[in-house]
C-alpha cells in the first residue's frame, strides 16, 4: 500500500514547518535532507512531488528555491562560528577556517534552539581530528598556505595542532564568560572583608568564586597570542609563539570580559579554591617549595588575595563553624 497522497491529504502548517527545518538544516544539504528518514517521516514525498509542498517561482524550481534557504542557513552557521572564534579565523585565514568549520558541522550539527551552543564542541573536534604527528597532512598544510591566512606557514611549525586547540579553548571560554551568568549589580568580596578575619581562622576559610570565573592552563601563551592577533593590523603578520606553559584567569566586570595572566602557583591555588577547598588546604595543594621562606610565601599570598579581590574574583567568604 502506498504512502499518503500529499495532494489529497495536505500536511498541516506545523508539520510543513518541521519538515522544512529538517530539510534545510541537514548537514549534507537540502538534497540529502529531502531523502532523510526524519523528513520522510513528516512528509513522504514521492518522485517529482516536491512542488506539492514548495511552489516554484517564475525563475526557479522548487528544488532551487529550497537550496537557497539551505545555503543561507549553512552560511549563517559559518558566520556564527567565525564570530565566536575570530582570532582562530584570523590565524588560519577565512578559506581554511570555513573548510574546517564546515567539516565540524558535519560531525556536530546544530541541534539547539539557540546558536549560542554552536561552537561548544569545536575545541573537542580539533582534538579529535588533530593529526598524530606535527608534520601533518600535506593537503591540510597546502590548503592553509594557499588561503589568505595572516601568518603564512603557521601550520608548518611543530605543535601547531596544540596551538589551534588552545586558541579555540580560550576563545570559547571568552564567549562563555561573556554570555554566561555574571555578578553585575551584585555585592562582591572586598579587601576589608578579608582584613577582619582573625589570623587563626584563615586556614579554615573558604572563598566562593564568582560564577563567571574560569581558569585555563595551556602549553602555548595563547592569551598573549590572542591579544597580539586582536591588535594587529589587517595585513600584519603575527609571529607564532614558542611553546611555554601559561596560565590565565577570565572573568567579567561591567559586561566586559577581562583576562589575567597567572603564575603556575597562582593557577594551582585558584583551582583549589574553586573546587571549594579551604585556604589552608589550597595552599598545601599548590605545590609550594617546603624549604621556601615562610615570610616570602605569606607576602605573596597577601598580594595575590588583595589583587584577586580587587579584580572581583570572589563573591563571598565562608568561615566554617
Amino acid at each position: 500500500m502506498s504512502g499518503p497522497d500529499p495532494i489529497a491529504r495536505p500536511a498541516g502548517l506545523g508539520v510543513v514547518q518541521r519538515w522544512f527545518e529538517t530539510v534545510i538544516t541537514h548537514p549534507e544539504g537540502a538534497e540529502a535532507g529531502l531523502g532523510s528518514a526524519d523528513a520522510r517521516h513528516l512528509i513522504d514525498l514521492g518522485p517529482g512531488a516536491l512542488e506539492t509542498v514548495i511552489t516554484r517561482s517564475r525563475a526557479l524550481t522548487a528544488a532551487e528555491r529550497l537550496a537557497i534557504y539551505a545555503n543561507a542557513y549553512h552560511t549563517r552557521l559559518l558566520e556564527c562560528l567565525g564570530e565566536v572564534f575570530p582570532m582562530l579565523k584570523r590565524m588560519l585565514g577565512e578559506e581554511a577556517f570555513n573548510d574546517l568549520a564546515f567539516d565540524y558541522l558535519q560531525v556536530y550539527p546544530s541541534k539547539s534552539y539557540t546558536l549560542n551552543e554552536l561552537g561548544r564542541h569545536f575545541p573537542q573536534y580539533l582534538r579529535e581530528t588533530r593529526p598524530a604527528d606535527d608534520t601533518d597532512d600535506a593537503d591540510d598544510v597546502g590548503r592553509a598556505e594557499e588561503s589568505d591566512a595572516g601568518e603564512p606557514g603557521a601550520m608548518l611549525m611543530p605543535g601547531w595542532g596544540d596551538l589551534l586547540i588552545e586558541l579555540a579553548r580560550l576563545e570559547w571560554a571568552i564567549y562563555q564568560v561573556f554570555d554566561g551568568p555574571g555578578v553585575e549589580d551584585q555585592p562582591l568580596l572586598q579587601v576589608g572583608d578579608l582584613a577582619i578575619i582573625p589570623p587563626e581562622d584563615w586556614p579554615r576559610v573558604q572563598l566562593r568564586p564568582v560564577p563567571c570565573l574560569q581558569l585555563l592552563a595551556t602549553r602555548f601563551p595563547v592569551n598573549e597570542y590572542f591579544t597580539a592577533l586582536r591588535h594587529a593590523e589587517e595585513e600584519q603578520v603575527v609571529p607564532i609563539p614558542e611553546p611555554i606553559d601559561s596560565y590565565v584567569a577570565l572573568t567579567r566586570r561591567d559586561y566586559i570580559v577581562r583576562r589575567y595572566e597567572l603564575s603556575a602557583l597562582e593557577h594551582g591555588l585558584l583551582s583549589a579554591l574553586m573546587r571549594g577547598e579551604s585556604i589552608g588546604d589550597a595552599v598545601a595543594a599548590a605545590a609550594w617549595d617546603p624549604d621556601g621562606d615562610a615570610e616570602e610565601i605569606a607576602g605573596r599570598l597577601r598580594l595575590w588575595f588583595r589583587n584577586w579581590t580587587a579584580e572581583g574574583f570572589f563573591q563571598s567568604v565562608v568561615v566554617p563553624g
